[in-house]
């Protein structure tokens, strides 16, 4: 891949970048604020949270979340 073909998906890639970045912000701040999960540990989720992408922020409001 050459910076050409970098440069002309960069626009696709930035707003990804920054969606990715956010939730993954917004769900360790909430991992780390609340001692209530439907399973699991804390040091579980932070690890799906910091290191599955954009995956593990998804999994973790979908299904590892609990009640507030």
């Amino acid at each position: 891949m050459d910076f050409q073909t970098l440069k002309e998906y960069l626009p696709f890639l930035i707003p990804l970048i920054i969606l990715e970045i956010s939730l993954s912000i917004t769900a360790l701040v909430h991992v780390l604020r609340h001692p209530h999960y439907r399973f699991g540990s804390k040091v579980m989720w932070i690890l799906i949270v910091l290191f599955i992408q954009i995956i593990g922020p998804i999994l973790y409001f979908t299904i590892g979340r609990g009640e507030e």
